[in-house]
């Protein structure tokens, strides 16, 4: 099995269907700790937090550049010292493998 962090994401314009409840469960073990899986499945979710401003804004730039990499965006709720993180697939209105990629990249994310 390939690791998460090895794929990139397909585009993905509809027409296919959601992952399951059980996939998602499944790709849930492949992330870091704190990341649920949310909105009757169709979302999975994570808040971090960090020291001050400057380190929020680091990370929030840092995800930006991923999503741009991978074509694939979160919602982002960001304050002075945390940026809550959601992942879905509005076009397909659930989960798809990418969110669980976008989520695992981010995961390698330095922390300090």
């Amino acid at each position: 099995m390939s690791s998460l962090t090895d794929k990139k994401c397909a585009p993905c314009e509809g027409g296919v269907p959601p992952l399951s409840t059980d996939e998602c469960q499944a790709l849930m073990a492949q992330l870091a700790p704190g990341w649920v899986l949310a909105g009757d499945a169709r979302q999975i979710e994570r808040r971090f937090g960090f020291k001050d401003f400057f380190r929020t804004m680091s990370f929030v730039n840092a995800l930006a550049h991923i999503a741009h990499l991978e074509d694939h965006h979160p919602d982002l709720e960001v304050g002075y010292n945390y940026c809550h993180v959601r992942y879905s697939t509005h076009a397909i209105d659930g989960l798809s493998e990418n969110d669980f990629i976008c989520a695992a990249k981010i995961d390698r994310i330095p922390l300090h």
